[in-house]
């Protein structure tokens, strides 16, 4: 009897992982999941950009986005970061810097956005490797307004269209899924 619930579990395990290597949102009951190589997917396509602040003054470039799921109902995204002046965005590194937030749906964008993100480090050699009050404001400005207005994930139509009755109750983040928990 043993065996015969290990052999099922390894199944479903297996099953679990060859939906998720396809793109595909897995729905399990009244919940949906999702990696954090499919969200790791479309963050690919929306980058590098470019911000200018300051009226134009300072252009701040964002590449690389690293994204992880690594617990405690959070999940880190790291950045390499361009800094140029005068209105011409840096595509070369001149920095790094990472966050931790949590997920939020907003049904408007059909998105999972940033909830309660923090800058948690960064490093900008150019800066002597700290962070100053107007590089932190340049960032947690872009921060503010990428959480607001940009999904980090957007559920496709399909994955939209199973769950477009039901009204998500909370969006979680464990055992490395992105799950959103539906009434």
């Amino acid at each position: 009897m043993r065996r015969l619930a290990t052999i099922i579990v390894l199944a479903c395990a297996g099953l679990l992982a060859a939906c998720s290597s396809l793109g595909s949102s897995v729905l399990l009951g009244r919940d949906i999941s999702f990696t954090a190589a499919q969200l790791q997917e479309q963050l690919d396509r929306k980058f590098p950009r470019d911000y200018r602040k300051l009226g134009g003054l300072v252009s701040i470039s964002l590449l690389n986005p690293d994204l992880s799921l690594p617990g405690g109902g959070r999940l880190k995204l790291d950045f390499d970061l361009g800094i140029g002046a005068m209105g011409k965005p840096s595509r070369s590194p001149s920095g790094h810097f990472a966050l931790e937030s949590g997920l939020r749906f907003d049904p408007g964008t059909r998105g999972l956005h940033l909830d309660n993100p923090e800058i948690v480090s960064v490093d900008v050699p150019a800066l002597g490797g700290v962070m100053n009050d107007t590089a932190r404001s340049l960032l947690n400005s872009w921060l503010l307004d990428y959480a607001r207005e940009e999904p980090v994930y957007r559920l496709d139509d399909d994955t939209f269209g199973r769950i477009a009755a039901r009204r998500i109750d909370r969006v979680a983040i464990e055992s490395g899924l992105v799950t959103l928990h539906l009434d």
